[in-house]
């Protein structure tokens, strides 16, 4: 539905409601097992951890001590993350994403050698699980988010350990992490701008597909909201991406540069009052050769465009400046970035009190705890893949948990009758386990983002063969627990995801709605208060400049805004038990938002600014 269309049907009744709680929604069954087109840089992701869990099992293979691969695993699968960061920013996620792996394997393991309870370990479990969703949800840390942590922590938990070899197995884990940075950091001597040409890129990509649409393209009424508000949350997360890039050389200020100027022309698509295919063509060809690395083309601006782009340099100078001071000056950074915290007080402002990730960490840890009980109930010794799939279906309403657990279910199943179907081949040796573990993992990657339920068909043996390595159950007796712990696990923890339900969805609406209207009011402001949108002719330059840069700073708060209100809606639509959306009030501001977003954006690419 685009953003400004009044919903019809099942989407009305599910938005509308009543005057208190929506007591039902509609859950999807056919979008669910749909698959769309893969994410461009799959490949990124698939290759990283093939190489950064192949050398460690190569490494343990040789050495006769496979029974040591779910250690040195848990650092490997950091490959997995931060690939859509630039470089600079990426060392830091990355360095992140290694501490905590090793943390939670560290407090896992530490349990496993101080009790044997089985019901306490999946308690603990459980717990740890519900911190990883939590934090992963806070610091919007990317794919795969918490699922990994979860994976391994859980398996770890019930994995026979002594207090003394804790060390030991914790500086495989970390050195296997350090192994895996390497790899990920590795494409950087090849490609140093690689991260930030692709977003870049996606952004002309979307605004070309904005240009292209319009009243006479003949497609669905709803199209041009739909493309409008993708161009906005593309664009914005290419300017979030633009500004982690360091300047430090003359080079890399240029290319910087150089990409801005292709990133303001693709912010100008929002403007537009009508479809221009020579417009979308140049974006779509200029889109291409970044992809293709070739060299950056020239760009022609508006005066106010480079006057933006002059205080863009400015800021990043000023930033610079002071963090080789240890001190942050200038003004606050131009870019807000929401979803992209900056630093530890704004992920802790994520998880204070009244936070809407608190009830979703609630349902982990409580959702998580019945699994793993309910399994043991009904015969499985270890039932650490129960607290898993629990894990994995918690997504940020009811709707997407519905949807993740029946993706999880068809997945696990066919996964168990693949690892099945296999267990000829896996029985010849370590070998022919090692190359299979890589197999999956490259086609998990390459098919994950297809669907989640395709990508499970890869995930689910390659994580029976990685717990396999230090253990020897028979074939029958791990297939029928796997497929236990997947239906308990999924059932029980969507149970509870409808009944715990996270009320605080629809205050995150209000809140904003309230931002919106905040950022559009400031805009206004400073669009009526110097007469016409192209005022500013015969003005200085140095006046202009501070024009372009304010301007710049208010139309960023507006779009990051209407993103955030159009996230916030999509979560609480997808929600049980809420009080009804004020739909008319989200129509209406974002269709005032939008419009103002384009007089900022034509206010930027007025000629009569220039110098």
């Amino acid at each position: 539905m685009g953003k400004h269309a009044r919903p019809t049907g099942q989407q009305a009744a599910a938005l509308s409601g009543s005057a208190g709680a929506v007591r039902a929604r509609p859950l999807p069954l056919r979008s669910t097992v749909l698959l769309r087109r893969p994410v461009d840089i799959w490949h990124k992701p698939a290759l990283s951890a093939v190489v950064a869990l192949g050398l460690p099992e190569f490494v343990l293979f040789a050495l006769g001590r496979l029974d040591l691969v779910l250690y040195t695993s848990a650092g490997a699968m950091c490959a997995l993350y931060a690939h859509g960061l630039p470089y600079a920013a990426r060392a830091r996620t990355l360095a992140w994403v290694v501490l905590g792996m090793v943390a939670s394997l560290g407090a896992a393991l530490t349990a496993a050698s101080l009790t044997a309870s089985v019901p306490l370990l999946v308690l603990l479990a459980s717990l740890v699980a519900a911190v990883h969703k939590t934090v992963c949800d806070a610091t919007r840390v990317g794919p795969p988010g918490n699922l990994i942590f979860t994976f391994i922590s859980a398996s770890a938990f019930f994995v026979p350990q002594r207090i003394g070899q804790v060390p030991f197995h914790l500086s495989l884990a970390l050195g296997a992490g350090a192994l895996a940075w390497l790899v990920c950091m590795a494409p950087a001597l090849v490609r140093p701008r690689g991260p930030e040409r692709i977003a870049t890129a996606r952004a002309l990509e979307a605004a070309a597909a904005l240009l292209r649409t319009g009243p006479e393209s003949g497609g669905s009424p709803a199209a041009p909201d739909r493309a409008r508000h993708a161009t906005a949350a593309a664009v914005n997360a290419a300017w979030h991406t633009l500004f982690q890039v360091p300047g430090r050389t003359p080079a890399a200020a240029a290319d910087r540069s150089g990409l801005e100027r292709l990133l303001v022309r693709a912010e100008s698509a929002l403007a537009a009052k009508a479809a221009d295919e020579e417009e979308a063509e140049r974006c779509t060809a200029w889109a291409r050769g970044l992809r293709r690395g070739r060299a950056l083309p020239e760009v022609a601006l508006t005066g106010a465009q480079a006057g933006e782009l002059a205080g863009v340099a400015a800021e990043h100078a000023d930033r610079e400046r002071g963090a080789g001071h240890g001190r942050a000056t200038g003004r606050e950074p131009r870019r807000p970035a929401p979803g992209h915290p900056h630093g530890v007080r704004a992920v802790l402002h994520r998880l204070a009190p009244g936070s809407p990730l608190l009830p979703i960490g609630a349902r982990v840890a409580v959702g998580c705890a019945l699994a793993g009980w309910g399994s043991m109930a009904v015969g499985v010794g270890h039932p650490y893949w129960a607290v898993v799939t629990a894990a994995s279906i918690y997504q940020a309403n009811t709707t997407l948990s519905w949807q993740r657990a029946l993706q999880r279910t068809i997945g696990n199943l066919l996964g168990l009758l693949l690892f099945t179907a296999l267990l000829p081949v896996i029985h010849t040796g370590h070998l022919a386990m090692i190359l299979l573990a890589l197999t999956f993992q490259f086609c998990a990657e390459a098919s994950i983002t297809r669907n989640y339920w395709l990508g499970s068909v890869w995930v689910t043996p390659m994580a029976l063969l990685l717990t396999e390595f230090g253990s020897h159950l028979p074939a029958r007796t791990l297939v029928t627990d796997r497929w236990t712990d997947t239906v308990v696990g999924a059932a029980v923890g969507l149970a509870c995801c409808v009944l715990v339900t996270n009320r605080r969805a629809a205050d995150r609406i209000e809140a904003a709605l309230d931002r919106v209207a905040a950022a559009e009011a400031a805009a206004l402001r400073l669009l009526d208060g110097d007469g016409p949108e192209a005022a500013g002719a015969g003005q200085d330059p140095a006046v202009r400049e501070d024009d372009a840069r304010e301007t710049g700073w208010a139309r960023d708060r507006l779009a990051a805004g209407l993103v955030e209100l159009r996230e916030a809606v999509e979560v609480s639509a997808g929600e049980w038990w809420q009080r009804a959306v004020p739909e008319e009030r989200v129509a209406l501001a974002e269709r005032q938002g939008h419009r103002t977003l384009a007089r900022l954006v034509r206010r930027l690419s007025a000629p009569a600014l220039a110098a």
